[in-house]
């Protein structure tokens, strides 16, 4: 009678590249969740710039709901775009089989030259152990070569000097008001009121508030000067129909709802699937009732569309070259940026967004019950900004619009490219640490109607005026 092998437990499977037989401790489990959620965030981010159309900046990329580990998994973000990919390719270590996984092979390469070399678990992690030598040398090699003694002036030579800017927060008039928020806020920080935009406040540089309970109910919303200011500039009133034409993330979209008072109705529209679930994230966080989103290419809604009747307003704020806020967005770590080698910018990039820019605003310019459109950016070109602006102005006029100012308090106006550029309005890089460009188209036919509505007002006081006088000498 043949022996019987004796039966042996089957080693636990890995999942993930994740030891399902050993149990890890607090500190692992941190680590590797800190790498695979940096990795999600580097693969979205790498993604979004080979195909120039970003889901979200690194940043907000980073410091969504999604991820747990924000502080670490931002760290391991922007110094593995600095510096592990000259590293890699150097020490020439993937191979065919992991090039689906390459941005977790930069993070772990991070790891393993600079980081918790001990807490390293999983198959790619051990790969990477494998080739630990060649990449050591590789780093060693790019040193020499660069005149360097040492990582931390390598990490040094990488470093782009950041603006000092302040952290501002917009106060969501939806769920709260401004003074409740000034004094809770007003606990930690010293909080300065904005003289330009309401409900908006000005925090020191370095105010960490991504975790705070404000932010994380949807009672503020972190966002820059530049990018409230055109919400406020387009001026929708309640109960008005609005179309916000390329939604996401929704940082504008819910300001026009508290603009609006939650009255009315508001059009979100984002073509980008991933982009429309950050877009509905944020209206319902904000506990906006009266936003519609829609995932649709603005260019396709039709203007003669019934439904499209009553739309009153436009807020346009198409993909740019995001060239005002590329530092604040680290996007001068992404492949991308000075590809080249030359520090050019890439002049067929801008040439296709402005002409996208300027079919997106013609489009807007055609429907026929609206009053207003604000037309933004976040560039400082003047090839999406002015030239867009005036590429139109004809079609803006055969439609009955005009360029209206505004903001006429702020001192820094459009460039002087054409007659009408005064009325335009820009926010400076080194002024207000953000470059951002605003114009407002209102309809001159509403412009006239309303003159004459301030002018009938005041004739028909004269003659109460009048009758007053005379009764007040009769006694």
């Amino acid at each position: 009678m043949a022996r019987r092998k004796p039966i042996t437990a089957k080693k636990p499977a890995e999942k993930d590249g994740k030891p399902a037989g050993k149990r890890q401790s607090n500190a692992e489990r941190s680590a590797y969740f800190a790498r695979r959620e940096a990795a999600k965030v580097l693969r979205s981010a790498l993604q979004g710039d080979a195909r120039r159309r970003a889901i979200g900046s690194i940043k907000s990329l980073v410091y969504g709901p999604s991820v747990r580990n924000k502080k670490a998994t931002f760290a391991l973000v922007c110094e593995t775009l600095k510096l592990i990919k000259e590293v890699m390719e150097e020490a020439n270590v993937v191979s065919s089989k992991w090039k689906k996984q390459n941005e977790l092979l930069y993070i772990i390469t991070y790891d393993l030259l600079f980081g918790q070399q001990d807490l390293l678990t999983g198959d790619a992690e051990k790969h990477l152990m494998s080739k630990k030598d060649a990449l050591q040398s590789a780093l060693s090699r790019i040193l020499k070569r660069k005149g360097l003694k040492n990582v931390a002036d390598l990490m040094a030579l990488d470093k782009t000097s950041e603006l000092q800017k302040p952290r501002y927060v917009r106060v969501n008039t939806l769920k709260t008001d401004t003074e409740s928020v000034i004094s809770e806020l007003r606990k930690q920080y010293v909080v300065q009121e904005d003289d330009t935009v309401p409900d908006f406040l000005i925090l020191p540089p370095g105010a960490d508030l991504h975790n705070h309970p404000l932010v994380k109910n949807g009672s503020v919303f972190l966002q820059g000067k530049g990018s409230s200011m055109p919400a406020v500039a387009l001026d929708p009133k309640p109960g008005w129909e609005v179309i916000d034409a390329c939604a996401a993330p929704g940082n504008k979209t819910v300001h026009l709802a508290a603009l609006m008072k939650g009255k009315g109705k508001i059009i979100a529209c984002e073509l980008n699937k991933e982009r429309v679930e950050r877009l509905k994230n944020n209206v319902k966080l904000s506990g906006a009732t009266n936003v519609k989103v829609k995932h649709e290419d603005f260019l396709n809604l039709d203007p003669t569309d019934p439904s499209h009747s009553k739309i009153r307003a436009i807020l346009l704020d198409p993909s740019c070259s995001g060239s005002g806020t590329a530092l604040d967005r680290l996007d001068h770590l992404l492949p991308s940026h000075n590809a080249d080698g030359s520090g050019n910018v890439d002049a067929m990039r801008l040439r296709k967004l402005a002409a996208f820019q300027k079919r997106v605003l013609e489009h807007a310019l055609s429907f026929p019950a609206v009053d207003r459109i604000v037309y933004s950016t976040c560039s400082i070109h003047q090839i999406e900004n002015e030239d867009v602006v005036n590429s139109v102005l004809p079609l803006a006029s055969s439609y009955g619009f005009e360029l209206e100012t505004p903001f006429p308090q702020w001192p820094r106006r459009g460039l002087p490219t054409f007659d009408g550029s005064e009325h335009l309005l820009r926010t400076d890089l080194v002024e207000d640490k953000e470059g951002f460009f605003i114009a407002l188209f209102v309809r001159r036919e509403n412009l006239e109607d309303r003159r004459r509505k301030k002018q009938r007002t005041t004739q028909k006081g004269k003659p109460l005026n009048f009758f007053v006088a005379r009764l007040l000498k009769l006694v």
